[in-house]
């Protein structure tokens, strides 16, 4: 399960994700700049939906422990080259 909360509302947007499994759970502190999410969601979503859908897509590629504490979005691209391709078809499994 993954549960996103928007905790700041200025730019960038701040949220804290959590994700959680049989095994436990992990804590996120994640920041997206407003010009990021709009390029990334061209306004399809919110931005808490955007972000469920980036843990998503990192936890098809690896284990919740494995995500980094503390990051921006655009550090997502960085480890894997296809995100920004492949984030749409993540927001719209919803």
């Amino acid at each position: 399960m993954i549960e996103v909360t928007q905790t700041g509302n200025s730019d960038p947007l701040e949220f804290d994700v959590l994700v959680s499994d049989g095994k436990g759970t992990t804590r996120h502190q994640v920041t997206m700049a407003r010009g990021n999410f709009e390029s990334l969601t061209h306004g399809t979503c919110a931005p808490e939906r955007c972000i469920e859908a980036a843990f998503r897509f990192l936890l098809d590629r690896e284990p919740k422990e494995a995500i980094l504490a503390c990051f921006d979005v655009t550090v997502i691209s960085r480890y894997f080259p296809e995100f920004e391709t492949e984030l749409p078809r993540y927001i719209a499994q919803g």
